[in-house]
C-alpha cells in the first residue's frame, strides 16, 4: 500500500491551489475539475477538505467520471493508463488534470 493512500486530501489540496495560481489560474477552475472527476459538487468537497479524509476514503466516496479513462499521458514518468491500482491510477488522474489545468490547456479539453 502506498504511503499517499492515507495522505489526507486536505494536506495536498493547497499545494494544487498554489500550482494553478501560479499559472495564472483559479481555485474555482481547480474545484471544477475536481468535482468533474469525482462527481462531488462543492459541498461534498468543503466537506472533505474540512473532514481531512484520506485519499483512500475521498475516492472511495467518488463516483468517477465514465470519461476518466480518456485521461492518458505521463506522471512522474509513469504513464496513468498504464497503473494497474485502482486507487493510484485515480490519484494520478487527479494530478494529470491539475497539471493540464496549470499548463494552460483549455477548460473543454481538460474536461475531455
Amino acid at each position: 500500500m502506498s504511503r499517499i493512500f492515507t495522505v489526507s486530501f486536505a494536506s495536498v489540496y493547497p499545494h494544487y491551489v498554489t500550482k494553478v495560481e501560479k499559472k495564472g489560474r483559479t481555485k474555482a477552475e481547480l474545484d471544477e475539475v475536481i468535482e468533474w472527476l469525482t462527481g462531488f459538487d462543492q459541498a461534498a468537497l468543503d466537506a472533505h477538505l474540512a473532514a481531512e479524509t484520506t485519499f483512500e476514503d475521498f475516492f472511495a466516496e467518488a463516483e468517477l467520471n465514465p470519461q476518466a479513462s480518456l485521461i492518458t499521458g505521463t506522471i512522474c514518468g509513469v504513464r496513468v493508463e498504464t497503473i494497474d491500482d485502482p486507487l493510484m491510477q485515480q490519484i494520478r488522474y487527479l494530478d494529470k488534470l491539475v497539471d493540464e489545468l496549470a499548463k494552460g490547456r483549455a477548460m473543454a479539453k481538460i474536461l475531455r
